[in-house]
């Protein structure tokens, strides 16, 4: 696997899990959606809190998760976040990735480098950060021991944790059930895919999974 730099995480923790909290949907065009996206992303009744089918036509086609060459020189089984194409790579044999689409922080409040899957969770419980309590007491206030599961916690019905060096880098990819953000720029540090894709994700990937998250890839690796 290639070297990376030592630039590793750079991290703006206080905005981290600021992150996990959208901004408001923009007007978008729609697309055709053949019948077997329609299948990926359909209702999913077995899970504690049901998720309902996701409105793919209102997500660009590229966006969708699907199996694509892949041009990267990293091991199979490696998760790679290319934050500016706004896609995640599960890497595969022979050339070949799972890519999923999602939506990243802002450009210079996320994270760079490599990092482990320390532990992944199901429907997990969310924790602002005290800053965001104490700036906005009512909203946040009553939430110092977490936002119960469910399903308008902001991370969704998945979450792998990202550690480096043994350390919590406070970043999470998670699910979301607001399609729109899929693509966008809309956070400051999670990256979020739909819940159907966290959920299949989660399945594949063990804890102790290498990651390698790109900030500014000029190349595209599919």
């Amino acid at each position: 696997m290639r070297q990376l730099s030592r630039r590793t995480f750079i991290i703006a923790a206080p905005l981290a899990l600021v992150g996990c909290v959208s901004n408001q949907p923009q007007v978008e065009q729609s697309w055709p959606v053949p019948a077997d996206i329609k299948a990926l992303y359909g209702p999913v009744m077995n899970e504690p809190y049901p998720l309902p089918a996701v409105d793919m036509s209102k997500i660009n086609p590229k966006y969708w998760r699907q199996e694509v060459a892949f041009n990267g020189p990293y091991s199979p089984g490696t998760l790679v976040v290319d934050t500016q194409a706004r896609f995640l790579y599960l890497v595969q044999e022979n050339g070949r990735a799972l890519r999923y689409g999602v939506g990243v922080g802002k450009a210079g409040l996320a994270l760079e480098g490599e990092a482990v899957v320390q532990y992944k969770r199901m429907w997990p419980i969310w924790h602002p950060t005290q800053d965001m309590m104490e700036r906005e007491p009512d909203r946040y206030g009553h939430l110092g021991d977490g936002m119960p599961a469910g399903p308008d916690n902001p991370l969704g019905a998945r979450a792998l944790y990202l550690f480096k060096d043994g350390r919590d880098t406070l970043f999470r990819i998670h699910g979301s059930h607001e399609e729109w953000s899929i693509g966008k720029a809309v956070s400051s540090g999670c990256i979020r895919l739909l819940n159907q894709d966290i959920i299949d994700l989660y399945g594949r990937v063990p804890e102790g999974t290498h990651v390698i998250v790109l900030q500014h890839n000029e190349q595209g690796l599919s």
